[in-house]
């Protein structure tokens, strides 16, 4: 019976002991767990708040370098590519998306902005005019009857004309519209890529008017025209909308909305990114926002003479002449949905006001200036030779057109 007991009190001890030991092994694996919980979060939120600091070191350093390169000036250029062989005298150029497009009466050629030939097309004109939209192209013989129509492969369409040409412009899909002089009657015709004729409108002096210039909208399904006309004493301009898809197609003419202007002479018109036009004017300017009926939006009026306009999709600019004789100009420069980005008293003797590549670039026969688009002055300065163009082609390079040749320089 002794040894009964003292087995029974053996075995209660061993289940007490492996109890225990259950118990500690429980407790030290909870532990365990817990600080490799807390570590791990702990490794988490160091990493975050490292990934953090970079990120913020980085932003900051992204932004100063944005400041200095938005602030600083150059004091000279450097010449990185010469071509003395180029017939500047009958030769132009114009910038085409990163590329430079080349044309002369001969024919034309588009070149990389190292100046190595890419294409090349021949032709006769005796006036040709170039107008680029990003990458296409329409060369016209102005009061010619030849218009030449180009991407970034090389030509796509040719067309004659029935009349001479006045005018021609490109979209930015390839659809040409023209202006021609039918003599007592003037003509707008509009042209696919390939150089078939999509329509054509027949214009009249009293109505709607003397067309003075064309745009079409990037999608090529608007056309928009600036006419002139003498309404008894006062000179009135009409800008009118042709759409030549389904939601045109029941109205007269083809016209969907359209503006007087009574007492303004509107010159210039343009059809700019995501959906805008602009008409400018001698006295301001209006912008139009619709994909199919263009409604007229915010316009700019100003009571001084404008000497000059230029614009991009981005930025519209007008100058007017100063009183003062330290500062001769005054610059405004709007964004293209009206709001004055700046204006600045200047004092450069510019025949030549344009903007290319964001820049707004200025020159005369030998001097250029470089401005960026918020009116910092980036370079300032003389040139040899007699300058007949100047645009910018690449980042902080530009193409300068010399009476002896073409350089492609670099501001330093």
């Amino acid at each position: 019976m002794a040894n009964t007991i003292k087995k029974m009190m053996r075995k209660h001890k061993k289940k007490k002991l492996a109890a225990e030991k259950a118990r500690l092994a429980r407790e030290q694996g909870s532990t365990g767990r817990e600080y490799g919980e807390n570590s791990h979060n702990g490794y988490k939120r160091s990493v975050v708040k490292k990934t953090v600091l970079i990120a913020a070191v980085l932003v900051a350093a992204v932004t100063a370098v944005a400041v200095y390169v938005e602030k600083r000036s150059y004091h000279n250029y450097k010449i990185v590519k010469s071509s003395e062989q180029e017939d500047v005298v009958s030769t132009s150029y114009v910038e085409m998306n990163g590329d430079i497009l080349r044309y002369s009466p001969d024919g034309v050629s588009l070149v990389s902005d190292s100046m190595d030939t890419i294409w090349s097309e021949t032709y006769q004109m005796q006036n040709p005019v170039a107008d680029v939209k990003g990458n296409r192209a329409v060369i016209a013989d102005k009061d010619g009857t030849t218009l030449e129509i180009y991407d970034k492969s090389g030509k796509t369409g040719s067309v004659t004309t029935s009349y001479s040409i006045i005018k021609a412009r490109v979209s930015k899909s390839g659809l040409v519209a023209a202006i021609l002089d039918g003599g007592d009657d003037t003509w707008i015709d509009f042209y696919s890529t390939d150089g078939s004729l999509i329509a054509e409108n027949q214009t009249k002096v009293d109505d709607p008017g003397y067309p003075l210039d064309v745009a079409i909208s990037d999608d090529g399904v608007i056309m928009m025209v600036t006419y002139q006309f003498v309404d008894g004493n006062d000179t009135t301009s009409y800008v009118a909308f042709y759409n030549f898809g389904d939601v045109g197609q029941n109205e007269d003419d083809r016209i969907v909305s359209g503006y007087k202007y009574e007492g303004v002479v509107i010159p210039q018109i343009q059809y700019l990114e995501k959906g805008r036009a602009v008409a400018l004017k001698d006295n301001g300017f209006t912008l139009y926002q619709g994909s199919q009926i263009p409604k007229e939006g915010k316009t700019v009026e100003v009571e001084k003479e404008i000497v000059s306009t230029f614009f991009d999709d981005d930025m519209i600019g007008l100058v007017f002449k100063n009183d003062s004789k330290d500062k001769q100009y005054t610059m405004e420069v709007y964004s293209t949905d009206g709001n004055l980005k700046f204006k600045q008293n200047f004092n450069i003797p510019y025949t030549t006001i344009k903007l290319s590549g964001g820049n707004i670039l200025m020159y005369n026969s030998s001097q250029i200036c470089v401005m960026n688009s918020r009116g910092v002055q980036k370079y300032m300065g003389s040139v040899d030779g007699t300058i007949k163009d100047f645009f910018k082609i690449g980042w902080n390079r530009y193409l300068l057109v010399l009476d002896s040749g073409v350089d492609v320089i670099k501001l330093g």
